[in-house]
């Protein structure tokens, strides 16, 4: 779906200019994500569906999310949780296959967390005592 100049403006002010992800300033590259992936290339282009999208239920501005590049092109199609679980991993994944990560955390320049990955826009949206 092409957004239009005033929805692309919407969507970016969704979160005061940040990432819905994690929270960065997002510049004027941002990308406008489907919180709920589309999956584009899954299916054949046809009459009915010219684009090859599935879930094209799903192109639409209500589930969208202002993204910074970085994290937009992580997610790819994961679902939320999909990439949660991904994301919480990565110290591990890190600590196999990085020998510069392995070192910084033997320096203590690093240390992993057993935390669960919360996004900006469940931070933003969580209701305060």
């Amino acid at each position: 779906m092409k957004l239009t100049k005033a929805e692309r403006a919407t969507l970016a002010s969704m979160f005061v200019g940040r990432c819905a992800y994690c929270g960065d300033p997002l510049g004027g590259r941002w990308h406008a994500d489907h919180k709920d992936p589309v999956l584009r290339g899954y299916a054949e282009p046809s009459a009915e569906n010219p684009t090859g999208i599935l879930h094209t239920h799903r192109d639409v501005i209500d589930n969208m999310m202002p993204s910074c590049a970085p994290c937009n092109l992580d997610k790819a199609s994961y679902t939320l949780e999909q990439w949660r679980t991904k994301l919480e991993g990565s110290a591990a994944s890190l600590t196999r296959y990085s020998s510069t990560y392995r070192h910084a955390f033997r320096f203590g320049l690093v240390r992993p967390v057993a935390e669960r990955v919360t996004f900006h826009f469940e931070r933003a949206t969580e209701v305060q005592p």
